[in-house]
């Protein structure tokens, strides 16, 4: 991208951002995840480049996610809440990470906190797996550590296998909350996001708040395909 893409590609996510503001929404999210644009910018592997939008650490190439999100404030007022979501996984290799350590996933997050970011959408492919080594946390538990921030969490909840597998053709049965709700009651992140399991079945957040576990529908992958 030249500077003249980079800069069009801003102001594109600010024209959206005031759009959304004045249909009436209540919150914007933007995805900086999973290897999409935004993080291409901020993976060493992709971004080579020598100019302002590069750099030989975490900080320097968070520098285009952190103009983003600075549009996309502007666009929206001080008072829409604005999320982004972030990744340390790609689609194109699982175990890719763009931090390191803790040290290291401040640097990433300290720009994005100071262009206008609320509330940080954390995506693992397994909640339940800790980010660093030497402690328990997930990737949502030690951005919230770290920057004091709301988080949500995310990643295989509520079925016992990975989405990953579902592109192949795997289903999934309903598994225990139980960790997830101790994750949750200890402050380790403030929200829960949902993916396949609301895929397979609509009434799931009833159900769950209401202790109808064994009304729980299995995830088939033909719940992928169509929304009803």
């Amino acid at each position: 991208m030249t500077d003249e893409d980079i800069a069009d590609t801003i102001a594109a996510f600010g024209r959206s951002a005031r759009a959304t503001r004045e249909l009436g929404f209540d919150a914007v999210e933007i995805h900086g995840a999973h290897g999409y644009l935004i993080d291409q910018f901020f993976w060493s592997a992709l971004n080579d480049r020598d100019d302002r939008w590069g750099g030989g650490t975490i900080a320097d190439r968070a520098r285009f996610g952190a103009e983003v999100v600075r549009a996309v404030r502007e666009g929206v007022g001080p008072d829409m809440a604005l999320i982004l979501r972030l990744s340390q996984w790609k689609s194109q290799d699982f175990t890719v990470k763009n931090a390191h350590d803790p040290a290291e996933l401040e640097q990433w997050l300290t720009p994005l906190i100071e262009a206008g970011v609320d509330v940080f959408h954390c995506s693992q492919r397994r909640f339940w797996e800790p980010e660093f080594e030497g402690s328990d946390l997930n990737f949502a538990g030690w951005t919230k550590k770290i920057t004091g921030l709301p988080t949500i969490t995310v990643g295989s909840v509520g079925l016992d296998g990975e989405f990953i597998a579902a592109f192949g053709g795997a289903g999934s049965k309903p598994a225990s909350l139980d960790g997830l709700i101790k994750r949750l009651e200890a402050d380790e992140f403030d929200l829960v996001a949902v993916g396949r399991a609301l895929l397979a079945d609509p009434h799931w957040v009833e159900k769950i708040r209401d202790g109808r576990l064994d009304e729980l529908k299995d995830f088939e992958r033909s719940a992928m395909m169509t929304l009803s």
